[in-house]
């Protein structure tokens, strides 16, 4: 199928259609809804070369990756639907692995003397990103996944990373909680210092002080969060509930229970954060695990939908959404247990 004849079909321009399927922000979200929807149905495919020397595109993405921690299950779910929505657009992705900050940045100098990427997702932003600084400088243009702060308008997709945990924390403290461990990510990083804003903005409503030594910031690993754990456990008055900053964390938190002989949900409550991993299911966890709910697979395929709105020149300070997240409750939560 022709664009002409899937515009003929649709009883549309060709120029209305082409615009539609490239995200042009001037036609309207029905409009590109029903492009796309027929698209699909009919079996249409841009011929990419043609569209490559149309629009002087290189017809590819760049992703940078930065150590092992970033090559884990919570990168795998967001490549996945990342990947599949930008194989749709016959776009390709260009994913660079580096050991180092200083590598990170090299990297990006590289892709902006090759233009071989139409533009870059940048992930797990810091509050003041150096690297959103460098893209604008060498600009390239880049979707975040999450949010910075550098004095200049960005293009953006977040969760409401605050209200979760406010919310979440709050629930174990309308359950009786008083010594809620936070094992929050790698500090600095915009959502693991919005997560400790939220946590710290319910205990604050409750008047009570937030203790340093429930509070950890590190990798999300099942290994690192079992030690985090088991050393909170030891304290005296040990927590009675434990915030986890990813389902892997879970898991080691929840070793941590079993090996102190404590119960998951009667003697220590816990929430974490994922409830959508497909091979780990908090609904067949036993105990069932209380969640906040937020596909990230799901912003995998927003992220490439805003970078062609970018591509296509919508301006990027009308380029950005927070997701709210669900609070899902399950066995793992319950009252806090009797002195």
């Amino acid at each position: 199928m022709r664009l002409k004849d899937l515009a003929e079909h649709l009883g549309l321009s060709q120029t209305t259609v082409s615009r539609a399927l490239n995200g042009y922000p001037e036609v309207n979200e029905a409009t590109r809804r029903r492009v796309a929807d027929a698209a699909d149905r009919l079996g249409y495919r841009p011929n990419a070369s043609a569209l490559r020397l149309a629009t002087g595109r290189a017809g590819a993405i760049g992703l940078v990756l930065r150590g092992a921690d970033e090559l884990g299950p919570h990168m795998s779910e967001f490549l996945s639907g990342l990947g599949g929505a930008m194989a749709s657009r016959e776009i390709d992705m260009l994913v660079t692995t580096v050991a180092t900050h200083q590598e990170e940045l090299a990297a990006y100098r590289r892709l902006a003397a090759s233009q071989k990427v139409d533009a870059v997702i940048l992930h797990s932003p810091t509050i003041r990103d150096e690297r959103a600084e460098l893209l604008m400088q060498l600009n390239i243009p880049f979707v975040l996944h999450g949010r910075t702060e550098i004095g200049h308008p960005l293009a953006w997709l977040d969760i409401d990373n605050k209200g979760a945990l406010e919310r979440a924390t709050s629930h174990l403290l309308d359950l009786g909680h008083r010594r809620i461990a936070l094992l929050n990510g790698v500090k600095g990083r915009t959502f693991a210092e919005h997560r400790e804003i939220g946590y710290r903005a319910a205990l604050s409503a409750r008047g009570i002080k937030v203790d340093p030594a429930l509070v950890g910031n590190t990798a999300f690993t099942d290994e690192i969060a079992f030690r985090r754990a088991q050393a909170m456990l030891e304290l005296r008055p040990r927590p009675t509930a434990f915030l986890a900053g990813s389902m892997m964390t879970a898991l080691g938190v929840f070793r941590a229970i079993r090996q102190a002989g404590l119960q998951l949900g009667t003697d220590i409550s816990m929430i974490a954060h994922d409830d959508v991993f497909p091979y780990l299911n908090a609904d067949n966890m036993y105990p069932s695990m209380s969640t906040t709910r937020s596909s990230i697979r799901q912003a995998g395929v927003r992220i490439a939908e805003l970078i062609a709105q970018v591509l296509a020149g919508k301006p990027l300070v009308d380029v950005h959404e927070l997701w709210p997240v669900e609070l899902v409750l399950r066995e793992s939560s319950g009252p806090a247990p009797r002195a």
